[in-house]
């Protein structure tokens, strides 16, 4: 049986959720779901869509948002805090350490071909160490809940993790529909990450920079599937929202094209892949980037968050030597656990995952978005045989990890409420300081007995409460 978080085997609420449930307890369902429909037309008002690749209907996906929140109390979220942040500086530390002096590799806790021919890894970083020494600006780490005390982390997203505009969505739909229960309840807020996240980015500006950095978010345009979230955000904080046809390099600096001529820009929070940032360094045929741009980052001109090359820290092989990772920069065991982790490059490895394929989930390890993984329990006998075959050909590509029982929260039904598998992505600022978001973007398989929580393969969103103590 999965862990309930909202409901106790004698079916009496746990503990965070003993307010709202009660709230609950006394409401009319047809209002509810009345409610339901009205937070689905301000989604629709507001434009909050996403595309999924590969589908002829892609051009505009509503997310689906279940207004039944996921309550976190304050004993709970410290946990969480305390884990998350001593893994983003380890992260960070080890970015730093495999394009400077390799010690993790020296010391044989990592192999050498797993960062030198891995695709993520970029020569071009070698030597050069960001302003500040941060890498990973902002991080989404995706957390996985077993039982009351058992929290996993799933992966790391160090590139450019997305869905923070559902997060803060997701809370202002429920503040303007529910106000009551923001002060029954005493959640924490999330509605200043905006402001959090340009103090983190200026913060971090270029030592060349005089008076007030000047920040902006680089989009692919408006065809990308986070399209939406790149002009939340940049509108949000106020900040410029530019593609690489908007900017040039003039006299050593990044410039964006106004209507008073060329000015220089010094912080800008990237939304476009490392291979397509700069033509003249990685791919010639990119017409997203800005030639020359890396040039003016190595030169210390301009602040790029992420930094390009923190993409190694997301593949899920490295994934799997992240306790080693955490206690080698720490010197501390991890707070957070892996999810145990086979890698099928190695033979043996590979023979017991070609033999349990059936019981094991399998993800490529530049994968994200739900796309290229099998889920072995709900596969049929033909999907596993194809996958398997797969995974003879490049058996370097891939991890497998046991099929874990996901907690489940309740979503409104017609019928009332109904328990469903959820995954938790908190959002994590990095400065001179670490700064968590008390809560994150909760996603939620809206099919029973899923376990695939990705929006791209039909997942949805919940506001996420954390509690004052």
């Amino acid at each position: 049986m999965a862990f309930d978080e909202m409901m106790n085997a004698d079916s009496s609420p746990r503990q965070p959720y003993s307010t709202y449930n009660e709230w609950y307890a006394s409401q009319d369902r047809n209002r509810l779901i009345a409610k339901s429909k009205e937070a689905e037309n301000i989604f629709r008002k507001t434009g909050i869509t996403f595309a999924v690749y590969g589908h002829a209907d892609s051009s505009e996906k509503l997310i689906p948002f279940d207004l039944i929140p996921r309550i976190i109390s304050g004993r709970e979220w410290r946990k969480l805090a305390q884990g998350i942040e001593q893994r983003v500086i380890a992260l960070n530390a080890f970015l730093d350490d495999i394009y400077h002096k390799q010690e993790i590799v020296r010391a044989g806790r990592i192999p050498r071909e797993l960062i030198e021919k891995n695709d993520a890894f970029l020569p071009q970083m070698i030597g050069f160490r960001p302003p500040g020494g941060v890498y990973t600006h902002i991080v989404g780490t995706d957390i996985v809940r077993t039982g009351e005390d058992q929290f996993y982390v799933l992966e790391d997203n160090a590139r450019t993790p997305s869905g923070v505009s559902y997060m803060l969505e997701n809370r202002e739909t429920m503040m303007q529909m529910f106000p009551e229960l923001f002060h029954q309840n005493r959640v924490r807020p999330v509605e200043n990450y905006p402001y959090l996240l340009r103090q983190s980015l200026a913060s971090l500006a270029p030592p060349g920079c005089s008076g007030k950095p000047r920040v902006a978010v680089l989009t692919p345009g408006i065809y990308n599937s986070a399209f939406y979230e790149h002009a939340f955000l940049a509108d949000m904080m106020g900040v410029e929202l530019v593609e690489g046809s908007d900017l040039r390099v003039i006299d050593g600096k990044v410039k964006m094209r106004t209507t008073r001529g060329y000015e220089a820009i010094d912080v800008l929070y990237r939304r476009v892949d490392d291979d397509f940032l700069d033509p003249l360094t990685f791919r010639a045929d990119s017409a997203l980037g800005i030639p020359g741009i890396m040039d003016v980052y190595r030169s210390g001109n301009i602040t790029i968050a992420n930094a390009p090359g923190t993409g190694i820290s997301d593949d899920k092989a490295i994934y799997s030597y992240m306790p080693e990772i955490v206690e080698f920069y720490t010197g501390r065991k991890p707070l957070l656990e892996n999810v145990p982790t086979w890698r099928c490059s190695e033979p043996q490895s590979l023979k017991y995952v070609l033999e349990h394929i059936e019981e094991l989930v399998i993800k490529e390890v530049h994968g994200s978005g739900g796309y290229g993984m099998l889920v072995g329990p709900t596969a049929t006998r033909k999907e596993r045989t194809t996958f398997a075959e797969k995974l003879k050909a490049r058996p370097g590509n891939y991890i497998a990890q046991p099929t874990l029982s996901l907690s489940t929260v309740p979503i409104l039904v017609n019928k009332g409420i109904a328990p469903r598998h959820v995954d938790l992505r908190p959002y994590v600022l990095v400065s001179d300081k670490v700064q968590i978001i008390p809560g994150g973007l909760t996603r939620v398989a809206l099919k029973a007995g899923s376990l695939v929580v990705n929006s791209s393969q039909g997942g949805g969103t919940k506001d996420t409460w954390v509690l004052e103590d």
